[in-house]
């Protein structure tokens, strides 16, 4: 067996898309119009709080695929404006998407209940506004959507080993930055920031997926308690919290990288911890000046920059078995999967996908069952399945 990043190949049926003159695919996605698509043909569940789970016509995985959007485009029409992390809905819309999010991948868990035969991921990808809607590898649509997704670990051992240059498996150069110069004040900084009794930092060697060995360097924290610490609140307070921490490590560093001796940035979640580990580590800034220095002499570098923050933070489940909780710098190209060191070439195939779309359905059918049970939602009819 060799092990490394894997490249599967995944099926769809082609999605007929019609696109007003002048517009480019990117530019439509974000439009009311196609997220009106995208409930009517799409669209399994909706609630009050505009959260909308759907199947994914494009899909990463046919074993078992969906997403939840927070879909504002009726309500904020500027997609600048849209909230793109969980940090910037408001807490009744977060509290509804964390109930979601638990009952979903609770039912993950209980339907592949062996972490040697499925690779179960549940997270989400937020990017900045710095970023033009019509750049390659830019997120379809720019709103805060979560993915759950599950790959037989049969498909991921038979597939192909991706190129482990690929720049979809390197996160861009920003991840490598962060590890190569500043692994030490990173850790620090979250574990000094942090109050976490749910989530246990835990080593590389033990949060990896062994076949791709992935995730590579990044910080990771087992759940305690596993599937049942995620109908606790204080988990996903937690979660949220990690992510804060994150912000505040990117907003800190980008903020020095743009100006010399910046003050610290306004409404910090932990300013504390900030003033002491990150403003007063030498290594946290001059590695800001080592970016800062080559932003001013090349274009094409300084262009590159995501200046606010951009991310993934996953929940996924190893082979031994273990939640772990994962978070990393987004950027373009770089797919939610890869993070585990799964690159995902999806093809246009309508036979190879009708011969799995029955048994899919009938997992998310069985999903918005459960959520419409919890008060989470009213089901929505398409031409592929009933509203009820």
């Amino acid at each position: 067996m060799e092990y490394g990043p894997r490249e599967i190949i995944n099926p769809f049926r082609s999605i007929p898309l019609d696109v007003p003159e002048g517009m480019k695919p990117n530019e439509f996605f974000n439009s009311t119009e196609n997220l009106n698509d995208l409930v009517h043909n799409n669209g399994l569940l909706m609630n009050p709080e505009n959260l909308l789970l759907y199947r994914k016509a494009l899909g990463h995985s046919n074993e078992f695929d969906t997403s939840i959007i927070y879909n504002t485009s009726q309500v904020i029409l500027d997609p600048l404006g849209r909230p793109v992390r969980r940090t910037q809905v408001p807490d009744n819309v977060r509290h509804v998407w964390n109930r979601m999010n638990q009952i979903i991948i609770g039912y993950m868990l209980e339907t592949y209940p062996d972490p040697t035969e499925h690779l179960l991921l549940a997270g989400e990808a937020s990017l900045d506004a710095t970023w033009p809607l019509t750049s390659p590898g830019v997120p379809s649509i720019r709103m805060l959507h979560n993915h759950f997704i599950v790959f037989p670990m049969q498909q991921l051992r038979d597939a192909a080993l991706a190129d482990s240059a690929n720049p979809n498996l390197t996160d861009g150069g920003q991840h490598s930055l962060f590890q190569s110069y500043m692994r030490d004040v990173y850790r620090e900084f979250f574990n000094r920031a942090l109050d976490l009794r749910v989530l246990k930092p835990i080593s590389s060697e033990d949060s990896n997926i062994k076949l791709t060995g992935y995730p590579q360097g990044l910080p990771c924290w087992e759940i305690r308690g596993g599937v049942d610490a995620l109908k606790d609140i204080r988990f996903w307070q937690e979660y949220d919290a990690v992510l804060e921490g994150f912000i505040d490590f990117y907003r800190t560093f980008f903020s020095q990288v743009s100006t010399r001796n910046a003050p610290m940035p306004k409404d910090i979640y932990y300013p504390k911890q900030v003033e002491s580990v990150l403003l007063f580590n030498n290594d946290f800034l001059a590695t800001a000046k080592r970016v800062r220095d080559q932003c001013i002499v090349d274009a094409k570098y300084a262009n590159s920059i995501r200046w606010q923050p951009a991310f993934k933070q996953l929940i996924y489940r190893n082979e031994s078995g273990k939640l772990i909780v994962t978070i990393s710098q987004n950027s373009i190209g770089n797919a939610i999967t890869e993070l585990l060191g799964v690159v995902v070439k999806r093809v246009p195939d309508a036979e190879a996908y009708e011969a799995a779309e029955q048994a899919l359905l009938e997992k998310l059918l069985e999903v918005r069952r459960r959520l419409i049970e919890a008060d989470l939602g009213d089901g929505i009819g398409t031409e592929y399945w009933p509203a009820d």
